[in-house]
C-alpha cells in the first residue's frame, strides 16, 4: 500500500485527503493544531461575532470514520528526499508521496520589530488576544476620566486594505457603533475612531475598481476613516508613522501581508521573496517528483502570468488536483498534468448586511452580496455542529444587533495607554 504523508491539515492538505482517503492508500496527517480552522472567519472570533470552536474542528474529528488514514499532532523539521523520509520532532517519517500543504504566516516586511506593538490575525491564539485587546480599551476607557487617554483608547488603526483588513474595520465599526452603544454609562461608543491605512491607491486592489469604491463608500459611511496611498514607516508603542503623518491609537491591528511557510529551511529548494515555492505544472518540486506543495506554500502563475493569492478556493483546487495526480501515478498513467485554476470569484463582507461578490463577469454588492457572502461561508465550513452555530450567530447578530461571544480571556488588566 503506497504510503502518502500529508503536512499541514488547512484548506488544500484537508482537500486532498478527502479525494485520497477513498482509494487504497495509508494516509498520514501531520499537523502542529488539532484542528483544521476557517481562517477566512478568523476576524469575526477577534471581533466577537463568532466563538473559536464555532470555526475549528478537530482533524481526528473529520476523518473518524476512515481506516486508511491517521492523524498525528506533531511538527516537520526536516525533509531527506533522497530516503523518502521526513524528520518531525518527535520521529521519522517514510513516504511514498509527500505532500507539503505548510500554509503562511505573517509578514511585517522585515521588520519583525513590529509585531510587539501591531497584533496579526492569523490564528485562533491571535483572534481571541485580539478580541480581548479590543474588548479592553473599551473598558479602561470607562474608568479613566482624562479625555485624551479615552480617545486614544477608541482610537483603532487597521493596517492593510485587503479583505481582511476591511473585514475587520467593518466588524469593529459594527461593534462599536452599533452593538456596545447601550452597555456603557460613561464613555460613548459611537466616537469610537476606526482608521483603515492601504498602500496602494484603493482597497480591495484584486477586485473590480467599482466595488472597490462601493467598499471605501460604505466603510465610510459606517465611520471608518480609509487612508490610500499610506504607507507604514514604523511603529510603536500606541504609534503609527506614514508618509503622510504619526496616529496614535490604543489599538494597532496588522493585516497587511503574509508569507509562506519556510519550506527553503527544510529543503534546498528554490522560492519566491515571500518563500512561496516554485513548482512544476503538477505541482511538484523541480527534481522531486513525490514531493509535492500547494496551497500558500506554492508559487503558481494565472493565466496572466501573476502568483496565485493565497485564497482557499486556490488551495483547495490544488489540493484535490494533487490528490488526480497522486492516484494517476499510482495507476501507471503517463498523461501530462498541468495546474489550472478555476476563477470560483472574489468575496468580502464589509459589514452588517453589505458585502461583494466579483466573478468578473457577473458583481453583486450590498445585501444580496452578504447573503450570498454568508451562504458561501457556511457552506464551506466543515461540520454540521459548525455550520448550525454560525448561522445561528449570524441571524441572532442581525436581528438584535448582538455579538454573543464578547469574552475577554486574557485578562491581565494591562495599564491604560497613557
Amino acid at each position: 500500500m503506497n504510503k502518502i504523508i500529508i503536512v499541514g491539515a488547512g484548506f488544500a492538505g484537508l482537500q486532498a485527503a478527502k479525494v485520497l482517503v477513498t482509494s487504497s492508500f495509508d494516509i498520514t496527517i501531520i499537523d502542529k493544531n488539532n484542528y483544521h480552522l476557517f481562517q477566512p472567519l478568523l476576524y469575526q472570533v477577534a471581533t466577537a461575532g463568532l466563538s473559536p470552536a464555532d470555526i475549528a474542528l478537530p482533524i481526528r474529528n473529520i476523518f473518524r470514520s476512515q481506516q486508511n488514514l491517521k492523524v498525528i499532532l506533531d511538527e516537520l523539521v526536516e525533509i531527506k528526499p533522497q530516503f523518502n523520509q521526513i524528520r518531525t520532532k518527535n520521529n521519522t517519517y517514510s513516504y511514498d508521496y509527500l505532500i507539503l500543504a505548510t500554509g503562511s504566516e505573517l509578514s511585517y516586511f522585515g521588520q519583525d520589530q513590529w509585531k510587539k506593538f501591531s497584533l496579526g490575525l492569523k490564528n485562533i491564539e491571535n483572534a481571541t488576544l485580539l478580541r480581548s485587546k479590543i474588548l479592553q480599551a473599551f473598558e479602561k476607557a470607562e474608568r479613566i476620566n482624562d479625555d485624551k487617554t479615552i480617545n486614544k483608547l477608541l482610537k483603532f488603526v487597521v493596517i492593510g486594505g485587503g479583505p481582511t483588513g476591511v473585514e475587520m474595520a467593518g466588524a469593529i465599526a459594527e461593534l462599536s457603533k452599533n452593538v456596545l452603544t447601550k452597555e456603557f454609562a460613561t464613555i460613548d461608543t459611537m466616537a469610537t475612531q476606526i482608521i483603515l491605512l492601504e498602500a496602494g491607491p484603493s482597497i480591495l486592489p484584486t477586485a473590480s475598481l467599482r466595488l472597490s469604491i462601493y467598499a471605501k463608500d460604505s466603510l465610510e459611511k459606517m465611520g471608518v476613516e480609509v487612508k490610500c496611498n499610506t504607507v507604514v514607516q514604523n511603529i510603536s508603542e500606541f504609534l503609527v508613522s506614514t508618509n503622510n503623518e504619526n496616529i496614535e491609537a490604543g489599538t494597532i491591528i496588522w493585516c497587511a501581508g503574509v508569507k509562506a511557510s519556510l519550506l527553503r529551511n527544510l529543503i534546498n529548494i528554490e522560492t519566491d521573496k515571500i518563500g512561496r515555492v516554485f513548482v512544476n505544472d503538477d505541482l511538484s518540486i523541480p527534481k522531486y517528483p513525490k514531493i509535492f506543495v500547494v496551497g500558500d506554500a506554492s508559487h503558481v502563475k494565472d493565466k496572466n502570468g501573476n502568483p496565485l493569492p493565497g485564497l482557499a478556493p486556490v488551495a483547495k483546487q490544488e489540493g484535490r488536483f494533487v490528490a488526480g495526480v497522486i492516484k494517476k501515478y499510482v495507476l501507471n498513467d503517463k498523461t501530462q498534468n498541468k495546474f489550472y485554476y478555476k476563477n470560483r470569484g472574489y468575496l468580502a463582507t464589509i459589514g452588517r448586511s453589505k458585502a461583494i461578490v466579483d466573478f468578473g463577469w457577473f458583481t453583486l454588492k450590498g445585501r444580496i452580496g452578504w447573503i450570498f457572502w454568508s451562504l458561501i461561508h457556511i457552506y464551506f465550513l466543515i461540520g454540521f455542529r459548525n455550520r448550525f452555530m454560525v448561522f445561528v450567530n449570524w441571524v441572532w447578530s442581525f436581528l438584535t444587533f448582538s455579538k454573543s461571544a464578547r469574552l475577554i480571556i486574557n485578562n491581565k488588566n494591562e495599564k491604560n495607554s497613557s
